[in-house]
């Protein structure tokens, strides 16, 4: 059996990205046994686990120091890492949206100012719509950048719009849904493809029960 090497996303999705794989016959105890390693593996079941940060997951798999990862869908269209996307796991759902002040109405005479931590996203987005657009590159809490007139929309991922309704902000268009993807490396692919296929397949067959569960 060959060593699958499986990037996990540290937080509260890679808890329940671990769970997925354990659940698909992947176990590895060491893994729940706290401390400050990084790395784990189990013979036994073939696995190699390591936990980085989730937007360091596509940059591991195209790189081929993971085999296969998780990685939020926000990352793969912000990034478009040469990786192979196998499947929609079904978790961390959300969606990327445009927002802005609930009486905002769109000037289209004028350059629009985006404030955003998606550049790329945005900038396709807008350029579908041939709408001309002045991004703002902003890495903390975009949600101010409206209010103090620093931006007049931002684009941002959008999960219950408690924080917009707290700040007087609305969604204004959604631009795409979010979820986690399971993702692989193409060399990795090629060369283990029995063992990543069968994962997938089982990891696949897992969502659709739990859909059929709802």
């Amino acid at each position: 059996m060959q060593m699958l090497n499986i990037a996990l996303p540290k937080g509260r999705l890679g808890e329940k990205v671990l769970a997925m794989f354990e659940n698909a016959g992947r176990s590895c105890p060491a893994i729940h046994e706290g401390g400050r390693k990084l790395i784990f593996e189990n013979e036994a079941t073939g696995v190699r686990y390591f936990w980085v940060k989730p937007s360091d997951v596509a940059i591991y798999v195209e790189r081929g120091a993971a085999d296969i990862g998780v990685a939020g869908k926000d990352i793969l269209e912000e990034y478009s890492p040469d990786i192979y996307e196998l499947l929609d796991l079904g978790l961390g759902k959300c969606r990327m949206c445009v927002a802005g002040k609930k009486d905002f109405t769109d000037d289209r005479e004028k350059t629009l100012r985006v404030a955003t931590k998606f550049p790329h996203i945005a900038r396709a987005h807008y350029a579908r719509q041939s709408r001309q657009i002045d991004i703002i590159k902003l890495n903390g809490s975009i949600e101010i950048a409206p209010i103090l007139s620093l931006s007049d929309v931002i684009v941002d991922i959008v999960e219950t719009g408690t924080t917009l309704l707290e700040n007087d902000l609305t969604v204004l268009e959604t631009i795409l849904p979010i979820s986690a993807r399971l993702i692989a490396n193409k060399v990795s692919y090629l060369f283990k493809n029995k063992e990543i296929t069968d994962l997938t397949k089982q990891m696949e067959a897992l969502c659709e029960n739990r859909s059929d569960a709802k």
